[in-house]
């Protein structure tokens, strides 16, 4: 599960202070405005197929990882383990933009 889902779960807890949920909101409004959705998750080009890739930010995306941060902080006060994982090869690419790619792993890529 990404970073995203878990935090949307975390959110539906009926035990999370407004003041966790307000600040899960803000960050989540913050990505809506300034991270791109990618068109394409799927190996395939074929309309409605199945998201296969995994998002990565690049080590550009600053603001973006600083915000990926927070939320993760969050997660972790909230006892849900998150795993950071870094690579040089993501896979085969489906979607890249400023700040993101969007790959396929390939066999050997840690996910």
């Amino acid at each position: 599960m990404g970073v995203f889902h878990a935090a949307r779960g975390l959110s539906d807890w009926p035990h999370l202070s407004q003041e966790y949920c307000d600040r899960l909101d803000e960050i989540r409004e913050w990505f809506n405005q300034n991270l791109e959705r990618p068109e394409r998750l799927s190996l395939s080009a074929k309309p409605n197929k199945q998201a296969q890739a995994i998002s990565w930010f690049k080590e550009s995306a600053v603001e973006h990882i600083t915000q990926i941060r927070a939320m993760i902080s969050i997660l972790e006060t909230h006892g849900i383990t998150v795993e950071r994982i870094r690579t040089q090869r993501p896979g085969y690419v489906v979607y890249e933009d400023e700040h993101q790619v969007a790959a396929y792993p390939f066999a050997d890529t840690p996910t």
